[in-house]
């Protein structure tokens, strides 16, 4: 059985960030002999003076491959919502099944318009009610309900946000070829940001940290395209925080 978990709102200015603490929750998870837990995605939501946010907006999405069923999943994240997330936070919780059309559809509508109008919290309500997806809050105003909704859409979608977490694999300015970077698990595909395939023979310039993107639902280190020395130069820090 496969699981789409999404927590958003957990954190303020002071503590770590939601995106520790879903990592910190799926070690938990794994120790307890849950199953398997994918990456972890970042997804941006709306940015606007009526949204309350810590730093960001955004919320933070994975996968659970697992026999638990999904009523101990709500029970346990419920608990370790309301006992590890920051004071004044407003944690909300979406786990859903892997969903069939109609419902995919609609989650990833719901996902695409909160980043860009201001929704509700009856809005998300409705909606999980609908669909028969799992939606709670645990603390604050529990405005987080809204960005868990929308962050399990938007992982459905398959190509918004990036992957938690930093690849060290050389020193900048090293180069490797493309099959060697996919040799990696975390670097399922090499795609220019035009979406434009990279070979495995081609040549690709790193830097001493990469990170990998959602592109067509598989983790996708971006290059720019080849420079008049025929190689490939993975995409700055900077460039990549429009994802």
């Amino acid at each position: 059985m496969k699981l789409m978990i999404c927590m958003d709102d957990t954190d303020n200015l002071e503590s770590k960030g939601t995106g520790w603490l879903v990592e910190d929750a799926c070690r938990e998870m794994t120790a307890l002999g849950w199953g398997a837990y994918s990456m972890i995605s970042r997804h941006q939501l709306f940015v606007h003076p009526d949204i309350p946010y810590t730093s960001h907006n955004s919320s933070m999405v994975f996968t659970a491959e697992t026999d638990v069923s999904s009523e101990r999943y709500v029970e346990f994240l419920s608990v370790y919502l309301e006992k590890n997330s920051a004071p004044g936070s407003d944690p909300g919780l979406c786990i859903a099944h892997e969903p069939a059309n109609g419902t995919r559809e609609a989650l990833i509508s719901f996902g695409l318009r909160a980043k860009k109008e201001v929704l509700t919290k009856d809005e998300a309500y409705a909606l999980a009610n609908t669909l028969g997806v799992h939606l709670s809050e645990h603390g604050g105003t529990g405005g987080g309900v809204i960005g868990a909704l929308a962050g399990i859409g938007l992982r459905l979608q398959g190509s918004d946000g990036r992957f938690r977490g930093w690849y060290h694999l050389g020193q900048t300015g090293s180069i490797m070829t493309a099959g060697e970077l996919r040799s990696y698990e975390s670097i399922e595909d090499i795609r220019t940001p035009d979406n434009a395939p990279i070979e495995n023979t081609k040549r690709v310039r790193i830097s001493d940290q990469l990170k990998t993107i959602c592109m067509k639902g598989r983790s996708t280190l971006l290059v720019h395209p080849a420079g008049g020395d025929g190689i490939h130069t993975v995409l700055a820090k900077e460039e990549l925080k429009r994802y």
